[in-house]
């Protein structure tokens, strides 16, 4: 077996594994209080993961090159979605943001769904497209546009982190592709003035950015989460408190079995703890460009490189958030994190990667008979 198909499965269960235990640390007195059941997170997050791990066998298996019929699908279908969470009685609101559609009893994030049907989409597109890569309707404004809609539905529902997601995730798309570096540039810097008004136009999301800025102006208000993230990560010290010894989880840190669940690490596992973590992510990150750069075709190298990006950005975003480096924003900490929307979304592609490993080492194995053979 490829040594990064084994290095992504053996990171994945670390992490899966770390982050049902870390669940049931930092949620179970929340959960006992709110439900009468100190099992209630822990279940969920298994069940997911349960699941979770059966799709990536799925896709781990089924030929990656499927998907490319799918593009279009996936793609209205995410639309058709994220438009859906406005319509009432289907999208459900919760802190002032509608990101859940509610179907009966069951819940989940369109949002999430939607990062992997435009990897899908893009990936697709560009291997198609690479004789107009270049050009500036075809190759360039057609993708960006369609993928625009997307973006611009995710960011009014609000959810402004997971639209700066997409955009970094398409940014390394296009740039892997091949496409010009002056597009990229011009996009990039066109964006810049969206992003102020969008930020500083909205009350809460300013007062994010200023509370960023200095969070000992308001330690009781919006600076409250932060500060108490950090007097987590600063009381674990280098070696932790003791797993299940967390004090900020007595309902003193908000979201703690959710985004900010790293603090709880860093203060139960200590410095260790964190580094053991951001050492995992670094495995899995290098196994799958190491995927991405072995792929047999142009479509597989881009399908995993957006794979990896996503992953790897949210993972950076949301320890970003945890230690102050960036401003909150309510992205999880991927395999770790409470939530079945992004566990899912996470080992399916997981398991894509997997499935495009597979197929690089199948074409050397049949490129190394034939040389083997000769003219036999």
């Amino acid at each position: 077996m490829d040594r990064s198909k084994i290095a992504l499965i053996i990171v994945v269960s670390l992490l899966l594994g770390i982050g049902v235990v870390m669940i049931y640390s930092t949620s179970a007195i929340y959960a006992g209080e709110n439900y009468n059941d100190s099992y209630f997170y822990l279940k969920k997050q298994v069940a997911w993961a349960l699941i979770g791990v059966l799709l990536m066998a799925v896709f781990a298996m089924v030929d990656y090159h499927f998907l490319r019929t799918l593009s279009i699908p996936l793609l209205f279908l995410s639309t058709f979605l994220l438009m859906l969470v406005f319509v009432p009685g289907f999208g459900r609101e919760a802190g002032g943001a509608k990101r859940w559609l509610s179907i009966a009893s069951f819940s989940f994030q369109p949002s999430e769904f939607t990062k992997f049907a435009l990897i899908v989409y893009l990936a697709d597109f560009l291997a198609r497209n690479q004789a107009r890569i270049r050009e500036l309707w075809k190759g360039f404004f057609l993708p960006i546009s369609i993928v625009l809609l997307n973006m611009v539905l995710v960011v009014i529902q609000p959810d402004l982190g997971t639209t700066v997601l997409l955009g970094l995730v398409i940014f390394v798309l296009l740039f892997v592709a091949g496409m010009r570096i002056s597009y990229l540039v011009t996009v990039a810097l066109a964006s810049l003035p969206v992003l102020y008004a969008v930020i500083f136009k909205s009350a809460y999301r300013r007062s994010r950015i200023l509370i960023f800025l200095d969070p000992w102006k308001d330690p009781q208000g919006t600076g409250f989460q932060i500060i108490q993230s950090w007097i987590a990560l600063s009381s674990g010290g280098v070696f932790g408190l003791g797993l299940a010894q967390s004090r900020q989880k007595f309902f003193y840190l908000p979201e703690a079995h959710t985004d900010f669940i790293f603090s709880i690490i860093g203060e139960e596992l200590g410095l260790i703890g964190t580094l053991a973590i951001l050492a995992l992510f670094l495995v899995l990150v290098i196994a799958g460009m190491r995927i991405a750069w072995k792929a047999p075709d142009l479509y597989g190298n881009l399908l995993a490189s957006g794979i990896v990006a996503l992953i790897s950005f949210q993972a950076i975003i949301n320890i970003g958030v945890v230690t102050g480096t960036f401003p909150t924003k309510g992205l999880p900490l991927p395999f770790i994190s409470f939530g079945g929307s992004n566990l899912l979304v996470n080992i399916v592609g997981i398991g894509v990667l997997l499935n495009i490993a597979r197929h690089s080492t199948s074409r050397r194995l049949k490129k190394r008979e034939v040389s083997v053979l000769g003219p036999f």
